[in-house]
């Protein structure tokens, strides 16, 4: 008997302190009992259920307003870009019109001046090429009048004409050597062409690209000059070209398309000094044959 209470007096003691720790309070329970009712009920508010709270507002209201608002504004946005092109659209058509009939008239005027690589240039031969010039002029008017209707917008639709362009000063050029001698200065160009520098002026790079196109021209047209008997064509070919390569050369020009053409009147300088040199080495020009005579007696 003693030993089965000695055997259970342990698990007694064991059972009666675990009893006595169950009794016990928790401090955190303490806690939320001696403070106030305002702060147990402020702690416990969120997760209580109360029949008397008002819901939450719905936020699907607010979301679909929102998305109202930008897609009308993407909307507005994009029926703004729809105008602006159609305008665009409608000013390039009326453009290409007219640059239609700028190439015709360019095409008529360069047929009329391949004649004087034929034969020595005659007054006919340069009146037919003239009445192409007034024709262009009538034309780049139409087009100041279309550009007059969109002001700023100049370099937007510039590269519509660009090429016939730099190909009307290009012939343009050329008729005015054949007549003077002389190169065909910018001033005089946008005049020829009814240009008006304040409004719808000649673009400098244009005049400078249709100058080198112009120069492309010469030494065909010395060769056959030369082979109709012209032997004092070469030098007086040679004297402007190498004028006018020593004026190109005071530009900075890049890497771009003018640079190029720049570079191409360099072949075209070479190409008329070998005809200059073929004719003055036989004694063909007016001061070479004087000389000659000069060396016989």
């Amino acid at each position: 008997m003693r030993g089965a209470f000695r055997i259970a007096a342990p698990i007694i003691s064991t059972l009666n302190a675990g009893a006595l720790r169950l009794s016990r309070t928790p401090p955190a329970l303490l806690l939320l009992e001696r403070s106030p009712r305002s702060s147990f009920h402020r702690l416990f508010s969120g997760s209580l259920p109360m029949a008397n709270r008002s819901p939450p507002p719905s936020t699907s209201t607010t979301a679909s307003e929102t998305l109202d608002s930008s897609s009308s504004s993407m909307e507005k946005q994009f029926e703004g870009f729809r105008v602006q092109l159609e305008e665009s659209g409608n000013v390039r058509e009326r453009i290409r019109a007219v640059v239609m009939e700028m190439e015709g008239a360019v095409r008529l005027m360069h047929s009329s001046l391949l004649l004087v690589h034929h034969t020595r240039p005659n007054p006919e031969v340069l009146e037919k090429a003239k009445v192409q010039i007034e024709v262009l002029k009538d034309l780049f008017g139409g087009l100041a009048e279309i550009l007059r209707e969109c002001p700023g917008q100049y370099y937007r639709y510039h590269g519509d004409w660009r090429s016939e362009t730099q190909a009307a000063v290009s012939l343009i050029a050329f008729l005015h050597w054949l007549e003077t001698g002389n190169l065909l200065v910018h001033a005089e160009a946008e005049k020829k062409l009814g240009l008006d520098n304040s409004e719808f002026g000649l673009d400098i790079e244009d005049y400078l690209i249709g100058i080198c196109f112009m120069s492309n021209e010469l030494p065909r047209y010395v060769v056959n000059q030369v082979t109709a008997g012209d032997y004092d064509c070469p030098k007086n070919v040679l004297k402007f070209l190498t004028n006018l390569h020593s004026a190109f050369r005071m530009l900075n020009l890049r890497n771009d398309f003018l640079r190029k053409k720049f570079d191409g009147m360099k072949y075209d300088l070479r190409k008329v000094e070998e005809v200059y040199y073929d004719v003055k080495i036989r004694g063909l020009g007016s001061g070479d044959t004087m000389q000659g005579h000069a060396t016989q007696a």
